[in-house]
């Protein structure tokens, strides 16, 4: 039913529809109801015994209450059940509206958790369009998690601002794939072609800029053009569902050939589908190196060594995820590191945004704040602080009443713990001040082993 509702929704292709939207949704089940209540449990923190004797510190997480989840419409059924699953999973109800170009999508999803039992009224579906998801910001729900455009992004937080609304957005994404000559070649040319046609290219991380080294840039380019023509529409390949995102694409591809780029074909539209095309000689002044393209355009540039690569893929003001490949994976990992991005991969695309145990999202324009994963859960929560003292002393070192005598105590004290030189030196010139909290030592067992049990590693398992 999933994979049909989706296939007629939004014309995805069987083995994308399975492997894109379901298995994720399982995969992310599956490792909360492992991990969820590890990760959710209150956290001891050290407490020092001097400074805060008799007392025990931890950190609690709360749910922010109501969540507002906006989807988009290139992955409705994953992108508006992951964050779903972890908004509820942290305790919060949800306001729901699913794109209005998958309404079909929004009505699986409610029968869905009804099955489930989840109690009427936990999660609402919202439908609508644009004016729409204004009002359900100006609804004043506690959290708002937008995924979606980098200019509809901006609105939401904008108009979240006003209220204020934390926000955590998903923007676009012009991801990066760096192939140095070392890469496992055939394992590459399947990766960019699968990385920048996957779905028609309607992947916020998708592959949208291929940089190869030199000695294997011709190479390459020959061998991406002739396995993105094995690709089949119908069975690879499914439709754009944007009509506005046509024209972008049209417009991307036209303005690239009159600067001279080179293109395996013509840009052939059957439809709403469209044919892959790969293009060389590219540069950054093309839009389609600098704006989503959002499409099924590869382009392909040369770069001469390992810090020319580095500056070409954070010549971005997006920052979502990237990809870097070569068989020197200490090379490839610390060109990943240099990169300006949320998530990155070796060896690998598009797969490691699916991990349930990693975070996701980005930086810069690809946005800010994250779920999935252990941080991404508690995303939907808020951090309180939280002491608590065994109440046995009459008074605390820092209270009432002040004296000169306590003021010296409270000198000494400080440079004994930050003080410089080496730990007997700070005791020795500070040994009266030590003398004079002497009355709190006593506390020190008790408190270390309140502070033990809240910080046991096994606790925090996940």
């Amino acid at each position: 039913v999933i994979v049909e509702t989706l296939r007629q929704t939004a014309g995805k292709v069987p083995s994308e529809t399975l492997l894109g939207e379901v298995y994720p949704v399982l995969d992310l089940l599956k490792f909360y109801q492992a991990k969820a209540a590890a990760i959710l449990a209150p956290r001891g923190v050290i407490t020092s015994p001097l400074a805060f004797p008799g007392s025990t510190a931890r950190i609690e997480h709360r749910p922010y209450g109501v969540v507002a989840v906006i989807s988009p419409w290139n992955y409705p059924f994953q992108l508006s059940l992951a964050p779903l699953i972890g908004a509820l999973i942290a305790g919060n109800g949800v306001l729901l509206k699913v794109s209005e170009l998958s309404s079909p999508v929004a009505d699986l999803i409610g029968s869905l958790l009804e099955k489930a039992g989840i109690p009427a009224g936990l999660v609402q579906l919202i439908h609508g369009e644009g004016d729409t998801g204004a009002a359900l910001i100006d609804a004043r729900p506690d959290l708002v998690l937008f995924t979606g455009s980098v200019a509809t992004g901006r609105a939401i937080m904008a108009r979240a601002a006003r209220h204020p609304i934390p926000v955590i957005l998903e923007l676009g994404g012009k991801d990066p794939m760096i192939v140095f000559d070392d890469a496992p070649f055939e394992r590459a040319v399947r990766g960019a072609v699968y990385g920048a046609f996957s779905n028609a290219g309607q992947v916020c991380v998708s592959v949208e800029r291929c940089y190869v080294q030199q000695g294997l840039y011709r190479r390459f380019v020959d061998a991406v053009v002739a396995a993105a023509a094995e690709l089949k529409p119908g069975s690879d390949l499914g439709p754009m569902v944007s009509e506005r995102q046509l024209a972008i694409i049209e417009d991307h591809y036209r303005d690239a050939i009159e600067r001279g780029a080179q293109a395996s074909g013509p840009l052939r539209r059957d439809g709403n589908a469209l044919r892959p095309v790969v293009l060389w000689d590219v540069d950054h002044s093309m839009k389609l190196m600098r704006e989503e393209t959002f499409g099924p355009l590869l382009p392909i540039m040369p770069f001469a060594d390992e810090n020319q690569a580095v500056d070409l893929a954070n010549d971005s003001d997006l920052g979502l995820n990237a990809s870097v490949w070569s068989l020197d994976l200490a090379k490839a990992e610390r060109v990943a590191r240099r990169l300006r991005v949320g998530g990155w991969a070796v060896n690998e695309v598009i797969k490691n945004i699916g991990h349930a145990g990693l975070p996701f999202g980005g930086v810069r324009n690809s946005g800010c704040g994250r779920y999935r994963g252990a941080e991404g859960l508690l995303a939907f929560t808020q951090p309180v602080a939280g002491l608590t003292n065994l109440g046995r002393m009459p008074r605390e070192p820092n209270w009432f009443p002040y004296s000169e005598d306590g003021y010296r105590d409270l000198r000494g004290f400080v440079d004994f713990v930050f003080g410089e030189g080496a730990p007997l030196e700070r005791i020795r010139r500070n040994w009266p001040a030590l003398q004079a909290f002497r009355q709190y030592s006593a506390l020190d067992l008790v408190q270390r082993w309140e502070n033990l049990k809240l910080t046991m590693p096994w606790k925090r398992g996940y």
